[in-house]
């Protein structure tokens, strides 16, 4: 069994530039300030750029997911990585979806006063709330820090981090979330990435190990013993 440590080892290259991603974005964020933060980073806005990034964004979307989930699982065969794909989608959304109703954060369109921000790209459908977390990070992430763990080519780290950064910025730069709703987001996605491959790992373990407790639990539904006869 993989320990933490070999993971972290083995996987330097990701979870090192990912870390450095986060501390730059913390001390950025604390710098600036929410709104600023957020200007800053959409200060700059080429056509190119909004092509580019109104389509690359579906990276992070469930749909795009699935898609890959349902390939590894039912085309490459390959049922551990497909099964914690599969466990990284369904913890890192629902963990999302159970902040997003708590804090219900305004979106940047509704933060944003008329005329404080004057990015708004045209054709792109924005939402008012459920701003924090970003979901599309949190499933980039999630997705990313399985396939890095599990695959054995690890020449890939850097070019995945990369690709995933660029599905966090997107977000951003489409207004559709904050700095910090992205840093949590990422988070969130790989903590259950990482959680992910332990269970698809471990499962037939995990699943011994409830039965055994199952057997050894005290039966408090038996029936009495039957009097016999004297």
């Amino acid at each position: 069994m993989q320990t933490k440590h070999a993971m972290l080892r083995q996987n330097k290259i990701y979870f090192t530039g990912l870390l450095a991603v986060l501390l730059f974005s913390a001390f950025f964020l604390l710098l600036n300030g929410k709104a600023a933060a957020f200007i800053s980073l959409n200060s700059y806005h080429p056509f190119l750029l909004n092509v580019f990034f109104i389509n690359y964004t579906f990276v992070g979307d469930g749909i795009f997911a699935l898609c890959l989930i349902a390939a590894i699982l039912f085309y490459y065969k390959r049922k551990q990585q497909g099964l914690a794909l599969l466990y990284s989608f369904l913890i890192s959304g629902i963990a999302v979806q159970i902040i997003k109703n708590l804090t219900n954060a305004p979106r940047p369109k509704l933060f944003f006063e008329a005329g404080q921000y004057l990015h708004f790209i045209d054709g792109v459908s924005l939402a008012n709330n459920s701003s924090f977390p970003s979901g599309h990070t949190a499933t980039a992430f999630a997705i990313a820090t399985v396939m890095v763990v599990m695959m054995k080519d690890k020449s890939w780290q850097l070019l995945i981090l990369i690709a995933t950064v660029l599905v966090g910025y997107s977000r951003i730069y489409l207004a559709q979330h904050f700095l910090l709703d992205v840093m949590i987001g990422a988070i969130i996605g790989s903590a259950s990435g990482v959680l992910a491959v332990y269970l698809a790992k471990n499962i037939k373990g995990i699943r011994q190990s409830i039965k055994k407790m199952h057997r050894l639990s005290p039966n408090t539904s038996s029936s009495p013993s039957a009097i016999q006869p004297v």
